[in-house]
């Protein structure tokens, strides 16, 4: 659990009860009487909610609520981190397979087709654009050639269905912030040899961090976006199963989905992999979910990662570590692979766990602080974490160059560089890079955080075949047809401004404030 006070704290100073004062001794009945008295409470207020809307909408909604409040019922229960550091036991020899391993499916139209017609491709496309100065789902944002996320996945979805004769269709889990902006785009691929699905996940209410109820005054979303969230992307497996689509593609005789970000360019469909699961490799036991993870480095300290505990593969997010083992996790030798969220699951398995109720994923606590100061809490779970659900669950360790996300405007730059080519919608890193590694990017925050400024701070995107790493702050702006190479760091004043020249090389040079150019 992410927060850093216990539900059961916050309750206790609710009641007027501080921690100085002495516990009586019937404390652990105190508490439980406190933790239903305030799960009844938001019952009550969720049902006064669902009163505020038109009655034929309260079945769907009350379902979906029910969820919300068992959510919550679990929240209350949390008692700090949901691990025993000292039970983590050693990972198996076979838990991760080295993706070097894997055999490529014989190349036989056929049957590659047959692997393909048992699979369905979710993509988790829930997020606005907002955080890089967009508006509307951020699977729209152009990344290369004026082609959104959105168009590529579309196109490597219909060259696999036409180079094989195969019909893969692709799902989009959409929110309510992405949902009807969708909608309207994906009409435009109507012509396309590809169908596309959708479905929403939940919208729960956001709770006041004060009182614990929601902050919501009715049930119009609309009205009052801020008041309601969509609570992560573990929500997946039940409303995926409430669309009505998991059932559909079972009976269709589809055997996996197979699940990633929508803004991570690497997470394409790969017939080894694919061969392992339904082909002529499939293992003799079921593997009912995969999860693909790669090789850490220390910028990915912070990822999850994958441990052995209690007998079963699981995942172990930093936000389940104790404080005084964060070191110890964030160590590239003890944990040596994270979760690029590049997942495959097995759809009759995930039906399996849904209908015996034995998926059970870690509860993360988002706290944030609304435009009006109120402080609320929402309640998110993470698909992965439903990995210690499954029997035969294994990681597959990936090429850093399936985990290629774009989250900032740095990740930006180099997917729009000539470090890649663009192939049936499919970024390929140049044969002319001398290694697979992508260049360590960081570009300053007030400068380039948003589309609109960082594309206009370049003429065009420098050459950064050989870029080992790049540092930008302040106010630069890069000309035509710049090279970078090495390590570079162009550092710009505060109130200085320094502009790039056209056809510049740079190696291994910091330039700073005043145009200086140094060799580095």
């Amino acid at each position: 659990m992410t927060s850093g006070i216990r539900p059961i704290d916050i309750l206790l100073q609710r009641a007027g009860v501080r921690g100085h004062q002495r516990v009586p001794s019937d404390s652990k009945e105190f508490h439980e009487v406190t933790k239903r008295d305030a799960l009844r409470l938001l019952e009550n207020d969720v049902d006064r909610l669902l009163q505020t809307t038109e009655p034929a909408r309260r079945p769907a909604l009350q379902a979906e609520m029910n969820r919300f409040a068992e959510l919550f019922g679990r929240f209350l229960q949390e008692e700090g981190p949901s691990l025993d550091w000292n039970k983590i036991q050693k990972l198996p020899e076979n838990a991760v397979m080295n993706y070097s391993n894997l055999k490529s499916p014989k190349n036989e139209q056929n049957e590659i087709r047959n692997m393909l017609d048992k699979l369905v491709v979710i993509k988790l496309n829930g997020g606005l654009g907002t955080s890089m100065g967009c508006h509307g789902p951020k699977s729209v944002i152009p990344v290369r050639s004026d082609l959104t996320f959105l168009d590529l996945t579309v196109q490597q979805i219909e060259h696999l269905n036409k180079t094989y004769d195969a019909n893969v269709p692709l799902v989009l889990m959409n929110s309510f912030n992405t949902d009807e902006d969708t909608e309207k785009i994906v009409r435009k691929y109507k012509g396309f040899r590809v169908q596309i699905h959708t479905f929403n996940q939940s919208c729960f209410p956001r709770i006041s961090r004060e009182h614990f109820l929601p902050v919501a005054k009715d049930f119009d979303v609309e009205k009052d976006m801020e008041a309601w969230y969509p609570p992560g992307h573990g929500d997946f497996y039940d409303t995926f199963r409430n669309s009505g689509l998991l059932k559909r593609f079972i009976e269709e005789g589809r055997e996996y989905c197979f699940l990633s970000n929508i803004d991570n360019l690497g997470a394409t469909v790969d017939l080894n992999i694919l061969n392992k699961l339904v082909g002529e490799e499939r293992a003799s036991t079921p593997v009912d979910f995969v999860m693909e993870v790669t090789d850490k480095t220390r910028a990915d300290v912070k990822g999850g990662t994958l441990i052995q505990f209690e007998n079963k593969l699981r995942l172990l997010e930093i936000a389940q570590v104790p404080k005084e083992h964060v070191d110890d996790f964030k160590s590239v030798k003890t944990f040596k692979f994270f979760n690029t969220n590049n997942i495959w699951a097995n759809l009759a398995a995930i039906d399996r766990v849904l209908r015996e109720r034995t998926l059970n994923m870690e509860i993360i606590v988002n706290n944030k602080t609304l435009e009006n100061g109120t402080r609320v809490i929402q309640l998110e779970t993470a698909v992965g974490a439903a990995m210690k659900c499954f029997d035969g669950s294994v990681g597959i360790n990936v090429p850093r160059s399936r985990f290629l996300p774009v989250k900032k405007s740095s990740d930006l730059l180099l997917v729009m560089s000539n470090l890649y080519t663009l192939k049936n919608g499919s970024l390929v890193m140049s044969p002319q890079r001398m290694f697979p590694t992508t260049p360590l990017v960081k570009l300053g925050e007030n400068h380039f955080s948003k589309v609109k400024e960082f594309l206009g701070r370049f003429a065009n995107i420098p050459d950064i075949i050989e870029l080992d790493h790049l540092t930008v702050s302040g106010d630069v702006t890069f000309g035509r047809g710049v090279s970078l190479r090495g390590t570079v760091i162009i550092i710009a004043n505060h109130g200085d401004r320094i502009d790039i020249p056209a056809g510049a090389i740079l190696e291994n040079k910091i330039v700073s404030g005043n145009m200086r150019i140094l060799d580095h």
